[in-house]
C-alpha cells in the first residue's frame, strides 16, 4: 500500500531509472502516516497511526477497567446479582472513561461544558465497543460471572476480556482518529 501511495504521490515518470529513484524512496517513508497531522478531518485514514490508536485505546481501557472493577467490588459488597453488578460496572466504566479525558481537556483550558462535549465525542464509541466486547467475553468464559473477587478465575477472565476488548477496539479508534473523530478531537488540545 505504501508503494502505491508513493507512486501516486510522485505522479510522474522517473527519468533517472530505478537506481536513481530508489535512494530517495526512503525520504518518503514517514510521509504517509504523517500527512494531515494538523487537519485530521481533511485526510481520512491517513493521519491515524496504529500507535496513536493503541494509545487512545489504552486510555479508554484504563477508565473502563477502573469503573468495571469498582462496580464489581460495590455490587459484590452489596450482595447484588450478576445483572445489577454488570450494569453498575458499565455505568462506572463510562464515568471513569469520560473522567480521564475530561481531566486532560480541562487542564488544556476548556470550560466544563466544552470539555464534556469533547469527552463525549472522543470516547463514546470507543467505550461502548470496549464494554460490549469485554462483558461479552466475561459472559462466555464458563464460571467467570459467578467467580468471587478473590478467585484467580475472576481476575484471569477479566484480564483476558480486557485484552480481547483492546485488540477489537484499537482498529475502531484508528478508524475514528483517521476521520478526525474519537481521540483526534482530544489531540488538538494537547499542543
Amino acid at each position: 500500500m505504501e508503494h502505491e501511495a508513493h507512486q501516486g504521490h510522485t505522479g510522474h515518470t522517473d527519468h533517472t531509472g530505478h537506481e536513481g529513484h530508489h535512494p530517495s524512496h526512503s525520504d518518503h517513508t514517514g510521509h504517509i502516516g504523517h500527512t494531515g497531522h494538523g487537519d485530521h478531518a481533511g485526510h481520512a485514514g491517513s493521519s491515524a497511526s496504529w500507535g496513536m490508536a493503541a494509545k487512545a485505546t489504552l486510555h479508554c481501557l484504563t477508565g473502563c477497567a477502573i469503573g468495571e472493577v469498582l462496580g464489581m467490588i460495590i455490587g459484590t459488597a452489596l450482595g447484588w446479582g450478576n445483572a445489577q453488578t454488570m450494569v453498575l460496572a458499565i455505568i462506572l466504566a463510562f464515568f471513569f472513561g469520560y473522567a480521564l479525558t475530561l481531566r486532560g481537556v480541562l487542564a488544556a483550558g476548556l470550560d466544563f461544558k466544552a470539555a464534556f462535549k469533547v469527552a463525549l465525542a472522543a470516547d463514546t464509541l470507543s467505550i461502548a465497543v470496549m464494554e460490549i466486547v469485554d462483558n461479552g467475553v466475561l459472559l462466555l468464559v464458563p464460571g467467570a460471572m459467578d467467580a468471587h473477587l478473590d478467585a484467580p478465575l475472576f481476575w484471569g477472565a477479566l484480564a483476558f476480556a480486557f485484552l480481547v476488548a483492546f485488540v477489537v477496539t484499537t482498529p475502531v479508534n484508528k478508524w475514528l482518529i483517521g476521520r478526525g473523530k474519537g481521540h483526534a478531537v482530544v489531540h488538538q488540545y494537547h499542543h
